[in-house]
């Protein structure tokens, strides 16, 4: 199981649609996945799912659940003032420590509307990951003009955008 997990807290999110489209890229590879997003988490989670309140919040805690059932997860981050998204810091804050994320498999899609396609926020997600103990696949991918790329459809105008995606699925499903 490969966990699709929508980098940000905001609803109907360009992130979400990626990950409903990356769903399809894994699912023609034969592979099963889920996706979580952020959107689901619970409005009062900084105050109710952190710190002394670890393990508390039910809801929090599904979300914890969905990712600790996979070994191999893809984060879909866009890039917020230069870095990642706060809800996706906070939703990695709250999880079990040690552990958590420790030891597992990620592959990281950055989402931007400008040119940079979320370099930025996947060079300090990788970081972060790493310290946490789990593995980053080196094969990145960056996804700019997000506003141009994605359609009405949830589906890629850009062939190399498409490329890359296929690619990056195919070497997280041998990493």
């Amino acid at each position: 199981m490969i966990t699709l997990l929508s980098g940000t807290n905001r609803p109907n999110s360009r992130a979400r649609r990626i990950a409903n489209y990356y769903r399809t890229v894994l699912a023609g590879l034969g592979s099963e996945s889920q996706i979580l997003d952020l959107a689901e988490l619970p409005a009062d989670f900084l105050a109710t799912a952190l710190y002394a309140n670890v393990g508390t919040n039910p809801e929090f805690n599904r979300l914890a659940a969905m990712l600790n059932a996979s070994d191999k997860l893809v984060i879909i981050t866009p890039e917020y003032n230069a870095s990642f998204p706060g809800a996706l810091k906070a939703f990695i804050d709250g999880l079990a420590y040690p552990g958590g994320i420790a030891g597992k498999k990620a592959a990281l899609v950055g989402l931007s509307s400008g040119g940079q396609g979320g370099l930025l926020a996947m060079a300090h997600l990788t970081d972060v990951l790493m310290y946490l103990g789990t593995s980053v696949l080196p094969q990145r991918v960056r996804l700019p003009f997000i506003n141009q790329d994605l359609n009405a459809e949830d589906g890629l105008n850009h062939d190399l955008s498409r490329q890359l995606l296929q690619e990056q699925a195919k070497a997280l499903l041998a990493f």
